[in-house]
């Protein structure tokens, strides 16, 4: 419970603040309430009644993820970069697979957490938000006269000296550490290590080159490492007639043979949709660009002219205005969009379920 009472006027004696007067809302005799309100009066050890008891649960929900306006927001507010290179920090930090856009957001990869924790670590002064401004406003002093360009960069490059130094002697290397585990290969029995690859940590047997066994694992909330599981698929293999497994790779999942690497036959998972186009034999599959954007396009993309592509989900759903054997499905928080690939088939999520056309 609170109250308030005033004890002493101050500076209200000469000036009070009259609030407008409105119409009553729905709030306003809690709002009164909060203003004027008073605690009863009450004892010492007095005993209390319990009238009721109301739970409420309440939950901090956590900022959004950034978008490329938001974040290019975030940079103009914290002073860093210049209109022209807000570009290619977004790009950069996709090509270099720190981040990923998934609908619109930007979502941090393993890889960007790791070398994000390892430059704060060497390079506290230099990953300082402060630092870059500071360094932006620095270079407009120069470039107005009122700096010498030497003298800044004396400034810069002799503690940034000593830091390059000591982190090239103490800074880990991901691409060679190696981290022991209890798990053994099952193709030689010889231990597993985690590496790390340019898709994240793997498991990877010590026996390499003359063993090249490796899996996906993940970790429990423990720690515990969980090797997963190769799902086995219907899938036969057309050079060794063995099962086929799915996989992970640098553009997404795919089929591989089980019996790998004496077979290193591939061929992509697809999504049993034929492609629209004319002449062409192939299906259409989720492909992954250098930059880690999911997109949809033929399995004859690489091997004849066949150049069908998609942003949006094929499904087997048919057209009901050309009938055409699927649509294009885009989802966001309205709910799911309906569009047709062929025709000017258009299904909003205020419409869904009703086929309407426009």
């Amino acid at each position: 419970a609170s109250g308030q009472v005033m004890i002493e006027p101050g500076f209200t004696l000469v000036y009070d603040e009259h609030k407008e007067q409105t119409q009553p809302s729905k709030n306003s005799d809690a709002e009164e309430s909060d203003e004027t309100r008073t605690l009863p009066v009450l004892k010492e050890g007095e005993p209390l009644t319990l009238l009721n008891v109301d739970p409420k649960q309440h939950f901090t929900q956590p900022p959004p993820r950034f978008s490329e306006a938001t974040l290019v927001k975030e940079l103009e507010e914290k002073g860093i970069g210049r209109p022209s290179t807000y570009a290619a920090i977004l790009s950069t930090i996709q090509d270099r697979g720190y981040a990923e856009k998934k609908e619109s957001r930007f979502f941090p990869t393993q890889l960007g957490n790791k070398v994000t924790a390892l430059l704060v670590q060497s390079f506290p002064d230099i990953l300082d938000v402060a630092f870059t401004a500071q360094m932006e406003n620095s270079l407009d002093k120069v470039e107005e006269g009122k700096q010498e360009m030497k003298d800044l960069l004396h400034q810069f490059y002799h503690p940034f000296k000593k830091e390059l130094d000591k982190a090239s002697v103490e800074m880990k290397d991901l691409r060679h550490e190696e981290i022991p585990t209890e798990l053994h290969c099952e193709k030689c029995t010889k231990p597993m290590v985690i590496k790390w690859g340019r898709n994240g940590e793997f498991l990877a047997c010590t026996g390499y080159p003359e063993c090249k066994n490796t899996k996906e694992f993940s970790r429990s909330e423990t720690g515990e490492i969980i090797p997963k599981v190769e799902p086995k698929t219907e899938e036969i293999c057309s050079v060794c007639n063995s099962s086929m497994v799915i996989k992970r790779g640098r553009f997404g999942e795919f089929l591989a043979c089980s019996r790998y690497p004496e077979c290193k036959n591939t061929k992509p998972i697809t999504l049993g949709i034929p492609c629209p186009k004319k002449g062409c034999d192939g299906t259409l599959t989720e492909k992954r660009s250098k930059r880690g954007v999911v997109f949809y396009g033929c399995t004859n993309y690489s091997k004849t002219a066949c150049d069908f592509v998609s942003w949006d989900r094929p499904v087997k759903e048919t057209c009901p205005q050309c009938g055409a054997k699927f649509l294009l499905c885009k989802e966001n928080q309205r709910g799911r969009k309906l569009r047709c690939a062929s025709c000017t088939y258009r299904n909003t999520p205020a419409e869904e379920g009703e086929g309407t056309e426009e």
